[in-house]
């Protein structure tokens, strides 16, 4: 049996335009839509205003709704739904495990909202083992047919990553646009003058880049020859030339590396630029 993609639903705007995401997407790839509302919001040490059997029917409620509106829109596409007694965060990580990728609610040019409200937003993205994609409510009109994917390190650091980026664009008949950001190392800021050391220095690493790009694509494009395949490396912050890049995409595909910090799961700060300010939907593939 192939592998939901799961969605968390909690009736706001942002969630709906979530789960018609994941319906669109299961429609192009033929897979099922599961719908998560989980129905404890709080701690079950803070009071809770409205009693169990109340916030019980409300979800159940919620997510006929949903269902109704996704059967109407989306008749072909197979779906299910789960009202979970658990804290947010533990029910979409335990759904998500088994998925073929996470979609959530997002506001845009902020935190993401809906369920999600800042750390706990921020704990999902952290610490998910599958694809998160992050959905706004309202998109900016038609997006040109192009899934953009930030590439960083070398081919194994970016394969899942590509992976992701290159399977959602053949189910849509879309080209991948990749992107590598290099940056000058800190030595290089103390030049005394404009050189030609400096220029030489600089041509090489751009050259490494490009030769680096190309060495991880290499392997998706013999896999996915019908995916029109467009390069970009520039010199910058990683996080501003892929929102660049990413402006009127249909997707746009970073990594985090899944290696946790002392204080717990990061999503790492070019995901985090990008989830908080990027006007297409958002998808975080972790990776080793």
């Amino acid at each position: 049996m192939n592998r939901a993609i799961v969605v968390g639903v909690d009736g706001s705007e942002e969630s709906m335009a979530a789960a018609a995401w994941a319906a669109e997407e299961a429609l192009r790839r033929e897979l099922p839509v599961h719908l998560v509302h989980a129905r404890l919001w709080q701690p079950v040490d803070v009071p809770v205003v409205q009693p169990s059997d109340v916030q019980e029917q409300a979800g159940k409620d919620l997510l006929n709704l949903a269902e109704k509106d996704l059967n109407e829109r989306y008749p072909t596409v197979e779906l299910s739904a789960e009202p979970v007694w658990e804290l947010a965060v533990a029910a979409l990580l335990k759904a998500a495990d088994r998925a073929e990728m996470l979609v959530v609610g997002s506001r845009g040019h902020g935190a993401l909202a809906g369920f999600l409200l800042g750390s706990c937003g921020q704990r999902v993205i952290g610490e998910c083992t599958r694809p998160v994609v992050a959905v706004r409510a309202r998109g900016d009109g038609p997006a040109r047919r192009e899934v953009v994917v930030g590439q960083q390190g070398d081919a194994d650091d970016s394969r899942e990553v590509l992976q992701f980026a290159f399977e959602t664009a053949a189910a849509r008949g879309a080209a991948v646009r990749a992107v590598r950001v290099w940056s000058l190392p800190p030595v290089f800021a103390y030049s005394a003058d404009g050189s030609l050391w400096y220029a030489d220095q600089v041509d090489r690493l751009e050259r490494e880049a490009k030769a680096a790009l190309e060495a991880a694509l290499e392997p998706l494009r013999e896999r996915f020859p019908d995916v029109p395949v467009t390069t970009q490396v520039e010199m910058g912050s990683p996080g501003i030339m892929l929102l660049e890049a990413a402006e009127g995409a249909q997707l746009l595909v970073v990594g985090r590396r899944t290696r946790r910090a002392p204080i717990g799961a990061r999503i790492g700060s070019v995901a985090h630029a990008c989830l908080h300010h990027a006007h297409s939907p958002v998808a975080v593939v972790p990776h080793d």
